[in-house]
């Protein structure tokens, strides 16, 4: 009897994990549901409010604005491939599809940022935050992604603002990690020399970590938009719209034309989004020594109102 236990203990003792996350599980739903419905409330606030734009803006007004914005941000190139890679997806018919995903992906962006950039610089601050946050942001990154579908259905229902919360929730911990690390990365003679003229914690903070971190926290922002564009397929088991239920659908009834509609629209805002997110990362000398607002259309506009002379040279 001592050997058969020795040689198959588990058959004997076993940890009762399910039991414990179904009982969890119960306890706040039947506890808490008001609050989770009370997350949701601005969540949806703020989705609506960017779908509304973007479906109800006109897609030629849409189309120039997307496209003087990459120029803005990056260069001509990136406008050139953001206008192009736009036709591309209103030709083939994926135009409203791709502003819900487009919808989705900006307001699960924009709290994946409001969380993660604290959440980082915190860790930043104290070491044993960051050993406390570590192992939740490896069991998050580890986990598979449809695990994460089953308690955002329990306790926010199906839908899109379902949706942009598990969007979020997958696509924060690269946030995080880049942003702490980037932040620790500064080197310690700025620091300390901004202590030694005095300045203040925060100063110090926006005025020489922040900005010399930028470019870390940015890769990480653009992780987070990556990942969210990935979650988009698998979001859409839950009923969220967009391109990712088109590729479900065509999944789903083995319809090809459908699941690459949905596909190409993916891959494209996939390659928009990448290229110019990349551009918030870059520094003066990556611009060629000049600011944000010293190129693109608004340094076009600003070199022929305050320099007429060189528009007449020219």
């Amino acid at each position: 009897m001592d050997l058969a236990l020795l040689l198959d203990p588990f058959a004997t003792v076993s940890l009762p994990v399910a039991e414990w996350a179904n009982d969890g599980m119960r306890w706040l739903t039947s506890n808490y549901r008001g609050v989770f419905q009370a997350i949701k409330a601005p969540v949806k606030w703020a989705l609506d409010l960017v779908e509304d734009g973007l479906r109800g803006t006109p897609q030629t007004v849409l189309l120039a604005i997307c496209t003087l914005f990459a120029w803005q941000i990056v260069n001509r190139a990136t406008a050139l491939l953001t206008f192009c890679g736009l036709i591309v997806i209103g030709i083939i018919g994926a135009w409203d599809a791709a502003m819900t995903s487009l919808a989705v992906l900006v307001t699960a962006v924009a709290i994946s940022t409001a969380a993660g950039i604290p959440l980082g610089i915190l860790c930043s601050r104290v070491d044993a935050v960051w050993m406390a946050v570590r192992p939740v942001l490896d069991f998050m990154q580890t986990i598979p992604s449809f695990t994460y579908l089953v308690p955002v259905i329990l306790l926010f229902g199906i839908g899109n603002v379902p949706g942009v919360i598990v969007t979020a929730f997958f696509a924060t911990p690269p946030l995080v990690r880049l942003t702490n690390l980037g932040l620790r990365e500064v080197r310690t003679d700025l620091v300390e020399a901004a202590d030694a003229f005095g300045a203040s914690r925060w100063k110090r903070l926006l005025s020489i970590e922040l900005p010399l971190a930028r470019p870390t926290i940015m890769a990480g922002i653009n992780q987070t938009v990556m990942l969210s564009l990935a979650m988009s397929v698998i979001a859409s088991m839950i009923s969220v719209a967009g391109l990712g239920r088109l590729v479900l659908v065509g999944i789903s009834q083995l319809d090809l034309a459908r699941a690459s509609v949905g596909g190409l629209g993916i891959v494209l805002l996939a390659i928009i989004f990448d290229r110019v997110t990349q551009g918030f990362g870059f520094t003066r000398r990556d611009r060629g020594n000049r600011g944000l607002w010293e190129q693109g259309p608004v340094g076009w506009l600003r070199a022929r109102t305050f320099h007429p002379e060189r528009q007449s040279s020219s």
